[in-house]
C-alpha cells in the first residue's frame, strides 16, 4: 500500500554537456571525492531491504490486530487518511500539489483502482484468514506481474518463466485447496488482493514520468478512504472512535509502513538489482515468525510446501527477468 520506487526519476543529463576528465592532484582546490564502494553499497542494500520487509510484515500484523476489534473497512479508511497526509506533506516539501489533472490520466486511474481492489482484498484476507497463508499467497505477486505483462502489455515471456508461473500458482492451490475438505473460501480474498496489486504495478509501468511519486502515493491512499467506507457499508459495520490503544496501533502502522517504504527506496538505489530483488521474499519469513509467535498459528506441511513453491518460482522468474534485462 505504498508507492512504487521505480517512479523515482534520476536527474536528466544536460544536453550538449561534455564529460570532464578527473582533476589531477594539486595543491589548489579540494581533492576529488573517492569513488563509491559497490560492495559497501550492496551490504547496505541487503540490510535496508531486509529491514524494509520486516517492517511490512509487522505492518500486516498490526492491520490484522486492529481488524480484530475494528471494522476492516474502518481500518482501511483510517490507513488511507494517515497515508494521504504523510505523502501530502512530503509532496508539499517538493513544491508539488496533491490535485492536478495528471491524476485523470488513464494509467493513474487504473493504478488507483488496483490499489483499492488490492488493499481491500488483502486487508480482508488479513482480517478473516491466517497471516501465514495470506502472506504466502501475496508472494505470488511477481508471477502475476509476469503473467499480466505477457497478456496485456505484449511483453515476451519464454517457456522458463511460463513454467515458473505454473509452478507458483500450483503452490497457491496447495494453500487454498479448492475442492477438498480443507478448502478455505476466504483465502480467495488474498488472490483478489494479488490481482489488484498486479493491476497497480502494471499500470505503473505506463505511468507518465513527469508525475511525482509522492503525488501518486498520496492519491492512492486517498482512494482507500471511500473504498474502506464502502466496504464497511456493504458489510453493515458500524464505525466507532478508536480507543487510545487502537489509535496507537494506527500510528505504529503508518510509521512502520512509511519507514519500510523509505528503506526499500534507498536499497533499490544503492544496491544491485540482482541482489536486492530476491530479498523481497524475506517478508514471508518474517510473516511466518510473527504468525507463529504472536498469533499462535501453526501452518501445516501443505501450506509450507505451497509457500516454498511460490517463493522458489517467483525468485526464479525475477532472476530470469533481470538476466534478460541485462542483455538488452
Amino acid at each position: 500500500m505504498t508507492g512504487d520506487p521505480r517512479l523515482q526519476r534520476p536527474a536528466a543529463p544536460v544536453p550538449g554537456a561534455v564529460p570532464v576528465a578527473p582533476a589531477l592532484p594539486s595543491s589548489i582546490g579540494p581533492a576529488p571525492a573517492p569513488l563509491p564502494d559497490p560492495a559497501a553499497g550492496n551490504r547496505r542494500a541487503v540490510v535496508l531491504m531486509t529491514g524494509s520487509m520486516a517492517a511490512f510484515a509487522f505492518e500486516d500484523a498490526l492491520i490484522k490486530t486492529l481488524s480484530a476489534s475494528l471494522p476492516a473497512g474502518q481500518v482501511l479508511a483510517t490507513i488511507g487518511v494517515l497515508g494521504m497526509v504523510v505523502f501530502w506533506v512530503l509532496l508539499a516539501r517538493q513544491g508539488g500539489r496533491l490535485w492536478t489533472r495528471d491524476l485523470l490520466a488513464r494509467p493513474v486511474l487504473l493504478r488507483n483502482l488496483g490499489e483499492v481492489v488490492g488493499s481491500m482484498g488483502f486487508v480482508m484476507a488479513l482480517a478473516l484468514t491466517d497471516l501465514s497463508s495470506a502472506s504466502a499467497i501475496l508472494q505470488a505477486l511477481p508471477l502475476a506481474l509476469v503473467l499480466g505483462g505477457a497478456l496485456f502489455l505484449g511483453e515476451r515471456v519464454g517457456w522458463r518463466r511460463w513454467t515458473a508461473i505454473l509452478v507458483g500458482f500450483a503452490g497457491v492451490l496447495m494453500i487454498i485447496r479448492p475442492g477438498t475438505g480443507g478448502f478455505e473460501p476466504r483465502s480467495v480474498l488474498a488472490l483478489i488482493g494479488v490481482a489488484g496489486l498486479a493491476l497497480r504495478d502494471l499500470a505503473t509501468r505506463r505511468m507518465p514520468r513527469h508525475i511525482l511519486s509522492h503525488q501518486l502515493s498520496a492519491s492512492a491512499f486517498a482512494t482507500l478512504i471511500p473504498g474502506g467506507l464502502a466496504l464497511a457499508l456493504l458489510r453493515g459495520e458500524a464505525l466507532r472512535l478508536p480507543t487510545p490503544a487502537e489509535a496507537a496501533g494506527f500510528a505504529a502502522c503508518i510509521t512502520v509502513g512509511v519507514a519500510g517504504y523509505a528503506m526499500m527506496i534507498v536499497a533499490t538505489r544503492v544496491g544491485e538489482a540482482s541482489l536486492v530483488a530476491p530479498l523481497r521474499y524475506t517478508r514471508l519469513v518474517f510473516a511466518l515468525v510473527v504468525a507463529v509467535v504472536v498469533f499462535g498459528e501453526r501452518p501445516d506441511a501443505l501450506t509450507l510446501a505451497g509457500a516454498a513453491l511460490i517463493v522458489g518460482s517467483g525468485a526464479f522468474a525475477m532472476w530470469r527477468e533481470l538476466r534478460l534485462a541485462g542483455r538488452r
